[in-house]
């Protein structure tokens, strides 16, 4: 017949239409099945991240170093230094607390002073570098102090800095610390995994000290991963 051409639909992309198209025929109905219990499942991974996140203080105004320890500007250019509610919580009440020497260089970054829970020794960074010039013997003589109120008058020295502006530089503040947090508990959560739970006591809150709880045998192992950022490079390598 004049003017009548023949197409093969396999010699052309039809046949590549009709896979598509059977492709979301396929497809549609699957994804509507199981749209609603992936939403629902992001909908209760963003719960838990911001119940993680109400379980923890970190009040702005104070800069924060990742070996969770802090250091707020005092008077005569001196700097206060403390641990975070992140570290009291997860270690719980220590029995002894040891604070460097006044007169004592420390150093950003490097061990700054010692907690003994259970036992064991557990070693915290000190956020600043400068010399010690006061200690709060208050927390020497009640170590619970550092658990009632770790912003407060559970402080741990004053240190008279050496580079504030570099140390600052180096430190975690305002809109950085959500972040910094946020993942943390995103580590916290996949460390802990469902065993989280068991660690509610009335109102939602962790128990002082949950990764003993969680883990009796190897606790000091575990938070030395959230306390020393060099242990957590190691240990993921």
């Amino acid at each position: 017949m004049e003017g009548f051409r023949y197409v093969d639909l396999f010699a052309t992309k039809g046949i590549e239409y009709l896979l598509v198209l059977c492709f979301l025929l396929t497809f549609v109905p699957f994804w509507r099945a199981v749209r609603g219990p992936v939403r629902a499942g992001l909908r209760a991974v963003g719960r838990l991240s911001e119940a993680l996140w109400e379980w923890f203080s970190f009040p702005r105004g104070i800069y924060y170093h990742q070996g969770h320890s802090w250091a707020v500007p005092f008077e005569r250019g001196l700097v206060k230094v403390g641990l975070d509610d992140f570290a009291q919580r997860l270690l719980g009440r220590p029995e002894a607390v040891h604070l460097p020497a006044v007169g004592t260089k420390v150093e950003q970054g490097e061990t700054g002073w010692k907690l003994t829970i259970d036992s064991k020794t557990i070693e915290m960074l000190s956020p600043v570098t400068g010399e010690v010039v006061a200690i709060n013997r208050r927390v020497l003589e009640d170590p619970g102090i550092l658990n009632l109120d770790p912003y407060g008058e559970g402080w741990l020295f004053l240190v008279r800095p050496k580079d504030i502006r570099t140390n600052i530089r180096n430190l975690l503040a305002g809109d950085m610390v959500r972040a910094w947090v946020q993942t943390t508990l995103d580590r916290l959560r996949r460390r802990m995994g469902r065993e989280l739970g068991a660690v509610y006591q009335d109102g939602g809150i962790p128990v002082a000290g949950f990764v003993r709880a969680l883990s009796p045998d190897r606790w000091d192992e575990i938070a030395r991963e959230f306390l020393i950022p060099e242990a957590r490079e190691e240990g993921g390598r």
